[in-house]
């Protein structure tokens, strides 16, 4: 058993890496922003005593200190798990909303864990695929994108628009990583995740219809119909993904594994496009054809030719079996289904 620190655990990614740790016998105490949410997530692990999780509340995690009172506490942590970081597009400051929160946050629990807790070994970051693409190359047919790659934006690109705001705060908030790691020389390694696009069943007590993840919510708007007059232009953004099962695991298992240590890990199940999901949801859900695009809907194919991608490190080292497409979209619209019955 290991004691876990896990930030940000009501996130979509964070509540699915804290299932798993709860599940592997791991002592957690997770962070949320407001005791409703700790109360939600409580009683959705009733199961667990307080020895095997926990809550500590951390309003603002680009606050000076914002970690140093909860790496604190007794028992002493020996690995942390930093989710932390917004991911949407409704902006209105690009420096406040996006950038402060992204790096301030990174780089304030390196230093409150490097300070406060030398108990700590382990430390996992989530990253994104947006801190190695270069969105400026396009579609780069003669390169294959993998850990060794990072997105060259800079300062006044990432202020230009929040797509840039967000792809600027990933690459900022890891390289600060990796900059600290080399830097300091602190008592802990570090593992930096990286998915693209993630789909994947949401975790129902911690959402509502209007408040999915960013990546969901082309899910809820094909079945609902939002979707069902899209322009046959209409693009996937990166055209790769990965579920988000696949993700909670990546970060589980660079903890716990010893050659995981010091290493970025791409994690993505590979190439997709709007009209395979669409596609999918049809065989899946005839309920729900009069919603969706008309069977000559070719929206979302990616460019051909188009860049590769090489995943391999997280099959070797993470030992990660890739969730297909069919299975990520059917259940995470049956998790959609529930939260709507549950309404």
């Amino acid at each position: 058993m290991t004691r876990v620190l896990l930030t940000g655990g009501s996130g979509f990614i964070a509540a699915h890496v804290l299932e798993l740790l709860l599940k592997r016998g791991h002592s957690v105490v997770t962070t949320v922003r407001s005791q409703s949410k700790a109360d939600k997530i409580k009683q959705a692990h009733s199961d667990a005593t307080k020895d095997s999780l926990d809550f500590f509340i951390v309003e603002d995690v680009a606050k000076e200190g914002a970690f140093d009172e909860v790496v604190q506490l007794k028992p002493s942590f020996e690995a942390v798990i930093h989710t932390a970081s917004p991911f949407h597009f409704n902006v209105t400051d690009v420096q406040k909303q996006l950038l402060d929160p992204a790096i301030i946050g990174t780089t304030g629990i390196l230093q409150s864990v490097k300070k406060y807790a030398p108990s700590v070994k382990r430390m996992v970051i989530t990253s994104s695929f947006a801190s190695i693409l270069d969105p400026f190359a396009g579609a780069r047919p003669d390169h294959t994108y993998s850990e060794k790659d990072w997105n060259p934006i800079t300062q006044e690109q990432a202020l230009e628009n929040p797509g840039n705001g967000y792809r600027g705060s990933k690459t900022f908030a890891e390289k600060a990583g990796w900059e600290f790691l080399e830097k300091e020389h602190p008592n802990f390694t570090l593992a930096t995740i990286c998915p693209p696009l993630v789909l994947g069943p949401i975790v129902h007590y911690l959402n509502s219809l209007d408040a999915l993840n960013t990546s969901n919510t082309r899910l809820r708007d094909y079945i609902n119909g939002t979707l069902k007059n899209s322009s046959d232009k209409e693009m996937p953004g990166p055209y790769i993904w990965v579920d988000v099962r696949d993700v909670a695991l990546a970060h589980v298992n660079a903890m716990e594994r010893d050659d995981a240590q010091n290493k970025r890990f791409f994690t993505t199940a590979g190439f997709f496009s709007n009209s395979e999901i669409v596609q999918i949801l049809r065989k899946n859900f005839p309920e729900y054809r009069d919603q969706l695009p008309p069977e000559s809907w070719k929206g979302g194919y990616r460019p051909t030719p188009h860049y590769g991608i090489d995943n391999s490190r997280c099959e070797k080292i993470l030992g990660i079996q890739w969730t297909t497409l069919e299975q990520s979209v059917v259940d995470t619209v049956k998790s959609l289904q529930a939260l709507r019955s549950s309404l």
